[in-house]
């Protein structure tokens, strides 16, 4: 009961759709029918309102921290099983039909809840390839691929598995820009 208890509150925290409700009180709009549609924070940013899109990525990665440093120093033994329905929150939301965001954000919360060297690989990796492409999606994608890839050859626990999962769920989340990286009509980010 109480596995199913921390899936549940993880997942409901994690569905809170930021993007969603900032752009829907401040601006009057739903992010929905701008941009891509996602309510991500690298949406929100094509409101054009910098502001409304730094704070969706702030609480974006908040929404993962909280719950996951209470399941960290209360019940470490369930930090996967928080991490993971935090993500799913994210990604599936029930407020919207199931229709999150891709999860980098909220994947960002979770490193460093985790592991704060991993949260940092992360940044660092997505700064690097950003600086390099200046596609956010690209960026996120490879960056997500860089962290199992570190864990397993430099950290070396059992617990890459997990990491190899989101990598899958953020490849999953990123299919359309895959396809538009391979046409070369994905949209290029401006994050200044």
């Amino acid at each position: 009961m109480e596995v199913f208890f921390i899936a549940l509150v993880s997942y409901l925290l994690g569905s809170i759709p930021f993007g969603f409700l900032l752009t829907k009180l401040f601006l009057k709009q739903d992010i929905r029918n701008i941009g891509s549609g996602n309510i991500g924070a690298t949406n929100v940013l094509r409101t054009g309102n910098k502001l409304i899109g730094f704070s969706t990525l702030f609480l974006d990665i908040l929404k993962a921290v909280i719950p996951i440093i209470f399941i960290k120093y209360n019940f470490p033994d369930y930090i996967f099983i928080s991490s993971l329905s935090v993500f799913l929150g994210h990604v599936f939301p029930v407020w919207l039909k199931f229709k999150g965001g891709k999860g980098v954000a909220t994947y960002v919360g979770i490193l460093f809840c985790i592991n704060y060297v991993l949260g940092f690989v992360f940044i660092i990796s997505w700064f690097i390839i950003f600086l390099l492409s200046k596609y956010s999606s690209l960026s996120s994608l490879l960056a997500s691929l860089i962290i199992p890839i570190y864990h397993f050859f430099l950290i070396g626990d059992k617990n890459h598995f997990f990491f190899i999962i989101l990598f899958i769920l953020i490849f999953y989340t990123h299919r359309e820009n895959i396809k538009r990286l391979k046409n070369n009509t994905e949209s290029k980010t401006k994050i200044y």
